[in-house]
């Protein structure tokens, strides 16, 4: 095992050492076209966090300084959307975790954490006190919608809680995530992706299929950002029903595994066999979900959890990633919604995945 790992880091870093030169901070990498990466709908799109947060984790690994250089200059140009402010909504932590706050985590810049507090504070505005969950979109008709990525932006408020040693940010993300083990966790360990609630009295009104195939189906990145938010939960705040949650996620992701073709998860655990849509982004952020998972359970549990993950890795890496030069991206074959942008590359898979070989390194900084 250690073996494959780090031949896939030395593959990693062939990788990055050639599109960190080639992108640089010229962009915000979403996909590719032609083989080169290109952006996504301007400055507030909500994936902009990841290119800077690669070049993080490849710091981390790598220590070289040109990863550093580039993930602070790519900060920079998201002032632009932080000071923007209007188009901002629940993935200021997918913006700023892996972008201010990574910084601020590993080199204490003092610009960063005020970064990293500012996205905090527009994420703390958006919660609805009725309701007790934090409002998704801006717009029309969206005063009541709550998601299930929303999980994974949270953290943003743990931190903002530890380093200000002020309570009400961690209280506000403890209060959406019960609201979210409440209403969105499937009695299965299956998952909600939107829910609505009336933005007046809280009341819980429906669930819409959003990404998903449909209306109760099992939208497979849902899956993922549910178990590894709520293993994040349970890391900051040590309540043992956020871990239970999680555990609880992740049994329901690895049985549905088992229909899959190649251990790597289609758009949907409960869409039609065909067409098929894999979608590696699911994957991989489920496989550090487990990961961690593994570093939170009793001994005899652990195995359970990391070899899933390992054998969620050695399967996309075995038949999604792409290492040729020719082709920006790491992962293939990423999936944005059943209906939408099906089977290509996606930013988010290639950080996830970077950052899963990374923790089985054991050189991870836990940026969320």
């Amino acid at each position: 095992m250690d073996k494959w790992i780090e031949e896939v880091w030395l593959k990693i870093e062939k990788k990055l050492s050639i599109t960190s030169e080639t992108t640089g901070d010229k962009l915000f990498a979403y996909t590719t076209k032609d083989g080169k990466f290109i952006g996504k709908d301007g400055i507030h799109w909500w994936t902009n966090g990841f290119w800077p947060g690669i070049m993080w984790l490849m710091y981390v690994g790598t220590k070289d300084e040109k990863y550093k250089k580039l993930a602070q200059s790519l900060e920079d140009k998201l002032d632009e959307a932080l000071y923007g402010y209007t188009d901002l909504h629940h993935d200021v932590g997918f913006m700023w975790l892996i972008s201010s706050v990574a910084n601020y985590r590993l080199t204490k810049n003092s610009e960063s954490k005020k970064r990293g507090l500012i996205a905090a504070s527009v994420l703390a505005s958006r919660y609805n006190s009725a309701g007790q969950f934090i409002r998704a979109w801006n717009g029309e008709k969206t005063e009541g919608l709550a998601i299930i990525d929303c999980m994974m932006n949270i953290p943003l408020l743990y931190w903002a809680s530890e380093v200000e040693n002020d309570p009400r940010f961690k209280q506000i993300a403890m209060i959406h995530a019960d609201t979210v083990k409440r209403t969105f966790i499937r009695p299965d360990g299956s998952v909600n992706h939107i829910n609505s609630f009336n933005p007046e009295t809280g009341e819980f009104i429906e669930t819409f299929a959003g990404q998903g195939y449909q209306v109760g189906s099992s939208w497979t990145r849902g899956q993922a950002w549910a178990l590894y938010g709520f293993i994040l939960s349970y890391i900051h705040t040590k309540k043992p029903e956020y871990l239970d949650t999680s555990k609880a996620v992740a049994h329901y992701f690895i049985s549905a595994l088992a229909a899959c073709d190649d251990f790597v998860p289609n758009c949907d655990f409960r869409s039609p066999k065909e067409p098929i849509y894999k979608d590696t982004t699911a994957g991989v952020i489920a496989a550090c979900g487990l990961i961690e998972i593994a570093r939170s359970v009793p001994e005899f549990e652990k195995e359970l959890y990391l070899n899933a993950a390992i054998k969620i890795l050695k399967a996309t890496e075995e038949k999604y990633c792409d290492w040729s030069e020719n082709e920006d991206s790491i992962l293939q074959m990423g999936t944005v919604a059943y209906n939408q942008e099906q089977n290509m590359p996606i930013i988010y898979s290639d950080y996830y995945f970077i950052e899963a070989i990374l923790k089985l390194k054991n050189m991870d900084v836990l940026f969320w």
